[in-house]
């Protein structure tokens, strides 16, 4: 945990029942370590059981990827050179989300997706005052646990639908320009921030916790956050 006294987004701020937890998720759909954080964050705060507000941010893990993703196959062997390079770390996130209730299946991926208009549509939920902790699970377990293409729009707008956003208002959301730009803006002021992994946890806006941290770990932050203060750096894994 770092102290972390600038917000990530800045005019984000929102009037919040006293004694409110305020946690502000950074991740990515296509990072493993996020899903598995996200999954530690929601026991976390059900252990603590108090009032907590949380909201999400956008983060590229490839911010380059073209618009029509690239073959997993090709990203891994253009990220590590070898599927042996890699397999390890794939078994061992397989192991570790098993405990979290994730079953990751990472022979059913055929693409990393640019994840634009995902953060896009998490944007919408937002606006629309959906939950977006929910669509975030939704879209996480579409692509690692069912291989779902979360670059494609059509698969983004059967998934928004669960949620109850239509499918032409998602349409037309992904078409706006300002849309887009809008949320390039919050991932750029994300970065500004210092923020350089995911996934990223700022708490009330003084506590940094960085990486796929613990029940146990989450839940003394969520403290020191709330009464006390942290200074110890907690390094983030990462698969990108």
């Amino acid at each position: 945990m770092t102290q972390f006294t600038t917000p990530i987004i800045e005019g984000s701020e929102r009037t919040l029942p006293e004694a409110t937890l305020r946690v502000e998720v950074v991740a990515d759909f296509v990072c493993p370590y996020s899903y598995i954080g996200k999954r530690r964050l929601d026991h976390a705060l059900t252990a603590v059981g108090g009032p907590a507000d949380v909201s999400w941010y956008p983060f590229q893990l490839n911010p380059d990827m073209p618009a029509a993703g690239m073959p997993f196959e090709a990203y891994l062997k253009s990220r590590f050179g070898t599927r042996g390079a890699v397999q390890p770390i794939l078994d061992s996130l397989a192991v570790e989300g098993a405990a979290e209730g994730i079953d990751f299946d990472f022979g059913r991926l055929e693409m990393v997706p640019n994840t634009t208009m995902a953060h896009q549509l998490m944007y919408l939920a937002g606006n629309e005052g959906l939950d977006q902790t929910v669509l975030a699970e939704r879209l996480f377990a579409a692509y690692f646990e069912r291989g779902r293409d979360i670059g494609d729009p059509g698969v983004l707008a059967d998934i928004a639908r669960s949620q109850g956003l239509d499918r032409e208002h998602v349409f037309a959301a992904f078409a706006d320009e300002k849309n887009r730009q809008y949320v390039q803006s919050r991932e750029s002021q994300v970065r500004a921030s210092g923020l350089t992994g995911v996934p990223g946890f700022l708490l009330n806006r003084r506590l940094l916790v960085v990486g796929a941290q613990s029940e146990e770990t989450l839940v003394n932050a969520f403290d020191r956050a709330m009464f006390g203060e942290g200074n110890d750096s907690l390094p983030s894994p990462a698969l990108n």
